[in-house]
């Protein structure tokens, strides 16, 4: 099913926005991450996407037992959770899964360690695993978008495809937290080309935005994630989740 997945990234436990996944141009929207969670559920959000962005850039505030113990705060609020940053190892898959995450994000460790990913889906089921494929210009980034992971974009959604991934989320970081608007276009052919689900992430701006995402679920979309559109109120969640049901 089509879904939009509002963002709650979350570093030095505030609920932030980036700009092309830059650390230096950081916007707080929020101080606690799970009073943002429960506004989303409110306005009607079935799935959250939860980001540890602390995880991914290497520079964790807290251990990871007491991440889990927000995570396992997020997960009982309502909405099914999406969660990924800096998750790089099966027990941390596991223990996320055991927090009550329903599907976690791999980016880094696809491109570092793609066996990895493999073991995930054999142990814990494609349902669970999804790919974070973050792209620069069409090249894969690692390391919190901080390092070029060496691959083109459809070199490893092939890649992941092979190893039973059955979802990708398709991330142009050149166009994350500008509100600029998605490149559907593009994740509609990575999705063609690949023959894998791909989830919109990148520039999500408006309305439309979500309506053109909605017209290409023929073509492989299965959703939008937005973050900076929501919190400055370019877009108002439960409006575009009442006229993604009437367009249903």
């Amino acid at each position: 099913m089509f879904e939009i997945y509002p963002a709650i990234d979350i570093r030095h436990g505030q609920v932030v926005r980036l700009q092309e996944g830059d650390p230096l141009r950081q916007t707080v929207f929020a101080d606690d991450p799970v009073a943002a969670a429960a506004r989303w559920a409110k306005a009607g959000a079935r799935w959250l996407h939860i980001v540890n962005l602390d995880g991914a850039f290497d520079e964790a505030s807290q251990a990871a037992a007491e991440f889990d113990a927000l995570l396992r705060a997020l997960c009982a609020v309502g909405p099914r959770v999406q969660f990924g940053g800096g998750v790089r190892t099966l027990l941390r898959i596991e223990s996320a899964l055991d927090a009550g995450v329903s599907r976690i994000v791999l980016g880094t460790v696809a491109v570092e360690q793609p066996q990895l990913v493999q073991e995930a889906v054999l142990r814990f089921g494609s349902s669970a695993i999804a790919v974070g494929l973050d792209t620069r210009l069409g090249r894969v980034r690692t390391r919190g978008w901080q390092a070029d992971g060496g691959l083109m974009a459809i070199e490893l959604g092939k890649q992941m495809k092979a190893a039973g991934v059955e979802l990708l989320i398709h991330t142009e970081i050149e166009r994350d937290g500008l509100l600029t608007g998605a490149n559907v276009e593009g994740s509609a052919e990575l999705a063609q080309a690949c023959n894998l689900r791909v989830i919109v992430s990148g520039g999500v701006a408006s309305l439309d935005d979500v309506r053109r995402a909605k017209s290409s679920e023929s073509r492989g979309i299965a959703g939008v994630i937005m973050g900076r559109a929501l919190y400055q109120g370019t877009v108002d969640l439960r409006q575009a989740l009442t006229n993604l049901e009437r367009r249903l």
